[in-house]
């Protein structure tokens, strides 16, 4: 029997229960893993309400983890007991002392990178790098808008972007917020709570638009989104924490000629191959300091239930990180 936290229904963080499991042993393709640390993503907050709908009930939430190899099923190669291995991905339970994975999708964690470094940036930095390199490939000389600049994704997306040679616009909630969004490579912050965001971004602009809007807000900076770009300007909603974005009209996007994109990671690292490119740069990109990563608050895995309402409740800055 292993610790784990277990939905057994939806809603509040309070339905994050403290539980014994019963975990098996690797078969054939697998692995398993002792956690030495866990992402806390907002997707977890989704399948924990219900806006994605979890393949079994009850579940154990959690799409990010690193921990150490245990014990590798049979006939395995490749991997091996006392291995350093991340996972970021589309299979639900880190949140547990020990879990089970596919041995093909987890990935070696470098030496020079920490655990719980490694634990903050799989699922956040790998969606940053495909949505800065792939999804829209920003280059030197573009304007980039990017939501929720200050929180895990956003602060990687506004200092890769950066580093990329764009001018990066973020939107945050305080002054406290964008202060580190300044200090993450945001040229200009919209503190959204005092100005409207579309109206700085027009100005900063000069009435231009930018070439793309990074939104992992939805619903309450969807349409405004829209407005701030540029003719031929892509739209990238890849969130939407402040809930799901009305029903638009394909003849909303005429006008501009705009392009409309609902990303998800698991479509970008579909392959082995491209798995492993998405968190090698990563890595890199850590290793190299082109990415700094915040692991601003730390939990015990057992209190999952207060980082989740911290989270919720935007209470955070940059990542959050499960102790089993």
């Amino acid at each position: 029997m292993v610790k784990a936290i277990r939905v057994h229904q939806l809603g509040g963080p309070q339905v994050l229960k403290w539980e014994d499991v019963e975990l098996g042993e690797p078969r054939e393709g697998e692995i398993r893993i002792k956690n030495k640390a866990i992402g806390l993503n907002f997707i977890d907050i989704y399948f924990r309400k219900g806006v994605y709908t979890a393949a079994t009930m009850p579940f154990t939430p959690g799409m990010e983890v690193v921990g150490e190899v245990t014990a590798v099923g049979p006939g395995l190669t490749g991997r091996k007991v006392g291995d350093i291995v991340a996972y970021a991905g589309d299979r639900m339970g880190s949140y547990a002392e020990e879990q089970i994975l596919p041995a093909d999708k987890v990935v070696p964690v470098p030496p020079s990178v920490d655990p719980i470094i490694a634990a903050s940036i799989m699922l956040k930095g790998m969606t940053a790098q495909y949505l800065v390199r792939r999804c829209f490939k920003v280059e030197p000389g573009h304007t980039v808008l990017v939501h929720a600049a200050a929180g895990g994704t956003g602060s990687l997306l506004c200092q890769w972007a950066n580093a990329l040679g764009a001018t990066v616009i973020g939107t945050v909630s305080t002054k406290e917020k964008a202060a580190q969004a300044k200090e993450d490579g945001c040229h200009h912050v919209i503190i959204y709570t005092e100005e409207d965001f579309v109206s700085g971004v027009n100005e900063m602009t000069s009435g231009k638009g930018v070439e793309v809007v990074y939104d992992s807000v939805g619903k309450n900076t969807f349409e405004g989104s829209l407005a701030c770009l540029k003719p031929r300007g892509y739209m990238v909603s890849f969130g939407q924490s402040s809930g799901t974005p009305d029903p638009v009209p394909l003849s909303a996007l005429a006008p501009k000629s705009l392009f409309l994109t609902r990303p998800s990671m698991m479509q970008y690292t579909l392959t082995r191959d491209e798995l492993l490119e998405t968190a090698g740069e990563v890595f890199a990109n850590v290793a190299s300091g082109v990415l700094r990563v915040r692991v601003n608050h730390k939990y015990p895995l057992s209190e999952a239930s207060q980082a989740h309402a911290e989270l919720e409740n935007r209470r955070t800055t940059g990542s959050i990180v499960l102790i089993p």
